[in-house]
């Protein structure tokens, strides 16, 4: 998988259409979640875009502190379905996490997980706080890293 960071204006055309469209056939589609994905913060985020053969396999969306959190965070974690065999999930997270280091120094990571990859995330580092809420019908916890 090679993987690209970009801003919003920097992503063409057909890369913005593969990132809507691999954000749409996961999170409405497969885990038949009606939401608002389309919403305006696109344009503050680092799009980290994973491809293979030139298509986008996975993805995710980076924003500096104060952003989207208090902290740096990123979101939109997303690795398409058949495509999820090859552990591109840690590789995308590992890409986005040198990312932060690399632009935000020194800065903790704040996410929002999906509760049913709290390990996923363990694994990376990160470590569950609060509450277990909803959003958009799905359980999820927040989760830092230092």
């Amino acid at each position: 998988m090679q993987v690209a960071v970009k801003t919003f204006d920097e992503l063409t055309t057909p890369e913005l259409y593969q990132i809507l469209r691999l954000r749409s056939e996961v999170f409405v589609v497969e885990q038949d979640c009606v939401y608002q994905d389309v919403d305006n913060k696109d344009q503050k985020a680092l799009h980290v875009l994973g491809t293979k053969n030139g298509i986008l396999v996975a993805y995710t969306r980076i924003f500096k502190p104060g952003d989207y959190f208090e902290n740096a965070s990123i979101g939109r974690v997303v690795v398409a379905q058949d495509q999820r065999k090859y552990g591109f999930g840690k590789l995308i997270m590992e890409a986005s996490l040198a990312t932060i280091d690399e632009k935000f120094p020194n800065e903790q990571i704040e996410i929002s997980a999906q509760s049913y990859l709290l390990k996923f995330y363990t694994e990376l580092g990160f470590s569950a706080f609060g509450e277990e809420y909803l959003e958009d019908g799905i359980p999820h916890k927040r989760m830092l890293k230092k």
